[in-house]
């Protein structure tokens, strides 16, 4: 069994007609129905129902059309991802989400800059759901999110894990004590997360925080990005749980409060193809452990 009998079956269960669906393939229809002949006879069953107008799929051709399906996706995926790692250029497209760019990233890509010139960086921001499709499709080379989101054809590496903290309007009350707020402190409040799409994301590691220690928020806002949540704080539109590395982001209208939960993180991930190891990853990935070394950063290394 060949490549070429998956797609001229996919044509013929989707066409429902042996004509139409090798129009669509660019073949004449007689060789086309020889080679269904001959899938059947290789597998020893009958995948079309013969005699049924529309043509339809036997039980057993419904499963296979199901999988012949995943099959040609995965070749379609394994070519752009091979493509992408033999481009004869110096080049690294970077996804990130945008809350990386408040903590190392800026300071990680100066110094990949200044190190090897000879690379062109192209930066992109996109969710971590975005970056995994990316990568697949060979558009980004590595991807820096938040999501512990599993795929058989990426790799994540867990470069820190990075507490949260609460971000709340100047004079808010929650700002008097001086002193740390648990989860339980926050239940009141009307809580903004982010982003509001796609899912999973950020906004769902705060859920689930909640959820994990038994409390539900009374009132929860879905905004689109980290800006627009932190711009609704200073309006005293709510208050929103954020990562630690914000402290740069400075506003006279916003305070950010401790956060007192034991483990409550959200991790920075590397995503890279599966089984990519070029010298360049390899690069970034040193330069990055160097980098948290010399900050004195807490880290797990990992090797390519």
């Amino acid at each position: 069994m060949e490549l070429r009998h998956l797609r001229y079956f996919v044509a013929v269960a989707e066409e429902k007609n042996f004509t139409r669906a090798a129009e669509r393939l660019c073949i004449a229809q007689p060789p086309l129905s020889r080679q269904m002949q001959q899938l059947e006879e290789e597998l020893g069953i009958t995948l079309f129902a013969r005699g049924s107008r529309p043509l339809k799929l036997t039980e057993a051709g419904n499963f296979f059309y199901a999988h012949a399906q995943q099959i040609l996706a995965k070749t379609a995926e394994l070519k752009s991802m091979t493509q992408r790692v033999g481009h004869i250029e110096r080049t690294m497209s970077i996804g990130f989400v945008a809350s990386t760019l408040y903590g190392m990233l800026p300071k990680i890509i100066r110094n990949f800059r200044s190190r090897y010139s000879l690379i062109e960086l192209n930066l992109h921001e996109m969710t971590t759901m975005e970056q995994i499709q990316a990568l697949k499709d060979g558009t980004i080379d590595v991807g820096f999110g938040r999501i512990r989101h599993q795929d058989q054809n990426v790799r994540r590496i867990v470069l820190r894990e990075e507490r949260l903290m609460v971000a709340v309007p100047a004079q808010h009350p929650l700002t008097r004590s001086g002193s740390a707020v648990g989860l339980k402190d926050l239940v009141a409040e009307k809580l903004i997360i982010f982003p509001k799409a796609p899912r999973p994301s950020f906004a769902d590691q705060v859920l689930e925080a909640f959820r994990d220690r038994g409390l539900s928020p009374e009132k929860v806002l879905e905004v689109r990005e980290l800006q627009i949540a932190i711009g609704l704080v200073a309006a005293g539109e709510g208050i929103a749980i954020v990562p630690n590395s914000l402290h740069g982001l400075q506003r006279s209208d916003v305070e950010y409060v401790e956060l007192n939960e034991y483990n409550v993180m959200s991790p920075i991930i590397m995503s890279v193809r599966m089984l990519d190891q070029s010298e360049d990853l390899k690069a970034i990935l040193a330069l990055i452990y160097d980098l948290y070394d010399s900050e004195h950063i807490a880290h797990v290394k990992e090797v390519l």
